[in-house]
């Protein structure tokens, strides 16, 4: 198996912070005649997620991740592997995460993220052959995430970021046969919004906020 370190697309600190608190459920593999991996699901519900929080006087560092999805997977395997991939989410399907927060008197620092997701699939693979074949189509109403926070007199840095996503695919592999065929529907409106306050922070000040319709990225490493 070749070590490579992984790049962003799901898995920025945002995206490792927030969706890692998931329950993803994984999907490995590892055997001589490969994998085989079919992956159905549909969201017709809503999925919510609420934080509030105030922290006043800490000694170490203050973190807060909220996160919300319809439909997610994650599959990781080591062997020739082909994959079918196909997500939907309805339209009467809400999804978004609210996550209100103040911080105060902070000996280190304070990391505040917030993700909104309708579908979500990475691939992650080390074979001779990977095939992939993906359907992503998000009808909900608002992937939509808040972010409202007052953050002060902190020693270290401070951090707000929050985001909302429609489709969000990400493939990487060493085969040297990595076929892929990937599409993506959005009908949904993605929002995030981050209202943040901060005074006295000793270290770097970081805030952002992104909404995007559909993001695909795909690795293919090289082979000696």
């Amino acid at each position: 198996m070749t070590t490579r370190l992984k790049t962003f697309s799901l898995r920025t600190l945002l995206t490792a912070a927030a969706i890692a608190a998931l329950p993803l459920g994984p999907a490995m593999a590892d055997g001589a005649m490969g994998s085989q991996i079919m992956n159905g699901q549909i969201n017709l519900q809503t999925n919510w997620s609420n934080l509030n929080g105030s922290v006043d006087t800490v000694g170490g560092d203050v973190v807060a991740q909220g996160a919300a999805a319809g439909n997610m997977v994650d599959i990781t395997t080591m062997n020739d592997t082909r994959v079918q991939n196909n997500q939907i989410v309805g339209p009467q399907a809400n999804i978004g995460s609210n996550v209100n927060m103040d911080a105060n008197n902070v000996w280190g620092s304070v990391g505040i993220s917030n993700q909104a997701v309708c579908n979500g699939a990475s691939v992650s693979t080390d074979p001779i052959l990977t095939q992939v074949n993906s359907y992503q189509e998000c009808n909900a109403r608002d992937p939509y995430s808040s972010i409202n926070t007052n953050i002060t007199n902190v020693a270290g840095n401070a951090v707000v970021q929050g985001s909302a996503l429609g489709n969000s695919f990400e493939a990487d592999s060493n085969a040297p046969n990595f076929p892929i065929v990937t599409k993506q529907i959005n009908n949904s409106a993605s929002v995030s919004n981050v209202n943040a306050n901060m005074y006295n922070v000793g270290g770097s000040v970081g805030l952002s906020s992104s909404a995007i319709g559909n993001t695909a990225q795909i690795i293919h490493y090289g082979v000696n």
